[in-house]
């Protein structure tokens, strides 16, 4: 494989070389030759052997309902063991959240946005979902690796103009344009959505009281083939949201507090809102030339948060109303290679550190209270509390692709990882995978790998327990420890089978245990997710997939068992009461976001210029509170969504293409969170039915 894409480039060098064509610039073919080599050597650099691996491809991304215009949270839902949470959540393989986003593979730092979806899938030629036993490249987030490899422009150069639109008053313009000037390549996106479902429903209905969104995104990437060993790339990325937080009806506050001597407020009238800002950019040099392949890239993001309440109406509903502010800049470099001393052996290794800075500014209107509890005065008193810090992480990693045999190859190395951030903590991570081909047609992998996942630096809190004692918003708890890093052995063991031309089939299973298993949860008004340790904890389970594409059939399917379990909470305990600390200390519970059964589904169908497609969620809900914490599963639910598109080329017009989608065809009202459990804010409802459509002109 590897000598076969040198000879390539060698090939192609050597012509470009040659004195007859040394005064003619490459043409676009020689130029998109170079560019899919380049990108070989990319892909090359990071393996995923012994990993599990799930391929949206940009068919895949465009044939189910709603299309691109779907959130990526929802075309991730497609994959193996994801289930779905509220504000746009999503948990795998039993994880809370523990996920890496990476562009082109690299990194792209966490930011601080809850509701918004950053990434947007109009920017995606392919995305990727890596989980498992990782190789040692993956590392700190490891749940689930979601590489997005971006559109760049050269392969369709053009573009199109789309309008989108319907139920819930949702309208979402969006553009896209790619193409190429002599060695450089580009391609570029952005939309606008409006829509009255911003976040979920808190009572099922259709029309949710105080919950719009506005939302925009922009995306650039930018590439010049420097010569057929070498480019460099740019990315560049935006997008604001803005989102109200929708009221339940018919609530009154149930504190007892007096406000100015106010104590009646309704609940719809609460105006809370919530703003989430995101830039982020890479920056790429990558070389390959003869068995050494190169990447040095500068990653950064900035990522900001603002939460503003209803000043009378928090205070009487919660004994606090908190207006907040977190903004996040992290940075760093990513220097990776890889080196093929012979036809049996790759080595790779690399280095990554990040910096981050993350500061915080909140004020707080509260009551203040007696020894007992008794509220003393109906004059609210206001607490500041600022703070920020900087973290560092530093990492790197070596291992090697032995091919044993032509049907067995192993993948073994280790990672070192250091984060000084509230806690100075680092682990030397071993990992080994092992790959084994029996037929052409069956995949066996099997794969060990030590874990160290630091708690998400940017969603640490900084507010000063003490500050709120003798307060309406005093906790019972005076408990804060900080957060540590957590340590796991993850196992895992899959098979893949080709059984069909066309259909394969595949069959994972994994067990994890780990110390100090991080969790977050929604504690407060402001709807940010704090970190918090359990003391131990496990995950296991097994996943069941099947993919179909033949002619003009396209099908998928996935069913997935799992466990998630945690016990004693050592951090954060401000946050939690007295009772739940107190059962949790000697009881393994199910963590909140634990869903035992999740499956998915997906049909899609071609007639010459009209494709018909469907697809199905279905689950068997979160966990909620009964006799003790997490105690119970909230109902199942089946979500099924439909959608039809026709192209058309019109003389006058040229090509043209319209979509009808609905989501949720059968209206079913289903919960996703009703509430309780630990760590969870406010109920909220899947989404119903909805009809939408949408017009695409391309050029």
């Amino acid at each position: 494989m590897k000598s076969h894409r040198l000879a390539g480039i060698g090939l192609l060098t050597a012509a470009l070389a040659s004195p007859a064509l040394a005064d003619a610039p490459p043409t676009t073919e020689d130029i998109t030759v170079i560019g899919q080599k380049l990108d070989a050597a990319r892909n090359g650099i990071q393996t995923q052997t012994g990993a599990s691996t799930y391929v949206i491809d940009a068919q895949a991304l465009d044939s189910q309902p709603g299309g691109t215009n779907n959130p990526l949270n929802q075309v991730l839902l497609q994959a193996p063991g994801v289930a779905q949470d509220s504000f746009g959540q999503i948990h795998i393989r039993g994880e809370h959240n523990n996920l890496q986003y990476r562009l082109n593979g690299i990194i792209l730092p966490e930011g601080i946005s809850v509701f918004g979806q950053t990434l947007s899938p109009r920017l995606a030629d392919q995305v990727e979902l890596i989980t498992g036993a990782l190789p040692a490249e993956y590392g700190l987030r490891t749940a689930g690796i979601i590489d997005i490899r971006t559109q760049d422009g050269g392969v369709e150069p053009g573009g199109s103009v789309s309008i989108y639109g319907g139920s819930h008053g949702t309208l979402e313009p969006s553009f896209e344009f790619g193409g190429s000037a002599g060695s450089i390549r580009y391609f570029v996106s952005g939309d606008y959505l409006q829509s009255g479902l911003g976040i979920e429903s808190p009572d099922g209905r259709s029309d949710p009281l105080h919950d719009r969104t506005q939302q925009g995104q922009g995306f650039g990437y930018f590439e010049d083939i420097i010569d057929p060993s070498s480019r460099v790339s740019l990315i560049l990325g935006t997008s604001r949201e803005q989102f109200q937080i929708p009221d339940q009806r018919a609530q009154a506050p149930q504190l007892g507090l007096t406000v100015n001597g106010q104590t009646v407020f309704p609940s719809d009238k609460l105006d809370e809102n919530q703003r989430e800002l995101t830039r982020y950019g890479v920056l790429s040099y990558l070389r390959s030339q003869e068995s050494f392949d190169l990447q040095v890239s500068l990653f950064g993001r900035s990522s900001s948060l603002s939460f503003t309440p209803d000043p009378l109406g928090d205070l009487l509903y919660d004994g606090i109303a908190q207006t907040a502010y977190k903004r996040d800049v992290a940075g760093g470099v990513q220097a990776e290679g890889a080196y093929h001393p012979s036809d049996r052996h790759t080595l790779r290794a690399g280095i990554i550190v990040e910096g981050d800075r993350a500061t915080s500014a909140t004020t707080s209107l509260v009551l203040p209270t007696d020894a007992n509890g008794m509220q003393t005065s109906d004059q609210p008193q206001r607490i500041a509390d600022d703070g920020g810090k900087t973290a560092w992480t530093y990492s790197l990693y070596l291992q090697d692709e032995w091919s044993l045999t032509d049907d067995l190859t192993l993948n073994y190395g280790g990672r070192f990882d250091l984060v000084d951030a509230f806690t100075h903590e680092n682990q030397l991570s071993p990992r080994i995978n092992l790959v084994w081909k029996p037929t052409g047609t069956t995949t066996v992998h099997a794969g060990y790998a030590r874990y160290f996942t630091p708690p998400p630096f940017e969603l640490v809190g900084g507010e000063t327990v003490a500050k709120f004692a003798n307060t309406t918003a005093a906790s019972a708890i005076a408990t804060d420890d900080v957060s540590r890093a957590e340590k796991a052995n993850y196992f895992d063991l899959g098979i893949s089978q080709r059984l069909l031309p066309g259909l394969t089939v595949g069959l994972d299973a994994y067990y994890k245990n780990d110390r100090n298993l991080i969790d977050e949860g929604q504690f407060g008004a402001p709807i940010i997710l704090t970190p918090f340790d359990y003391a131990s904890g496990r995950q296991y389970g097994a996943e069941l997939s099947a993919s179909y594409r033949e002619g003009p059939w396209t099908a998928y399917g996935n069913f997935a068992a799992n466990s998630a379990e945690g016990r004693d909470i050592v951090s954060s305990q401000f946050s939690f009461s007295p009772d739940d600390l107190a059962y949790i200390r000697q009881h393994s519970i199910h963590l909140d976001h634990d869903q035992t059964y999740s499956a998915s589904a997906g049909v899609s169908y071609r007639i010459d210029q009209t494709r018909l497609s469907a697809d199905l969620l279905y689950g068997t809900g979160l966990r909620a509170d009964g006799d003790f914490p997490n105690s119970h599963s909230l109902p199942d639910y089946v979500q099924v969504n439909l959608g039809v598109a026709q192209n058309f080329d019109l003389p006058t017009v040229g090509a043209l293409a319209v979509r009808f989608d609905i989501i949720n065809a059968l209206d079913g009202k289903y919960e996703i969170r009703d509430g309780s459990g630990v760590g969870v804010g406010a109920p909220q409802f899947g989404p119903r039915r909805g009809f939408f459509a949408g017009l695409t002109k391309s050029f």
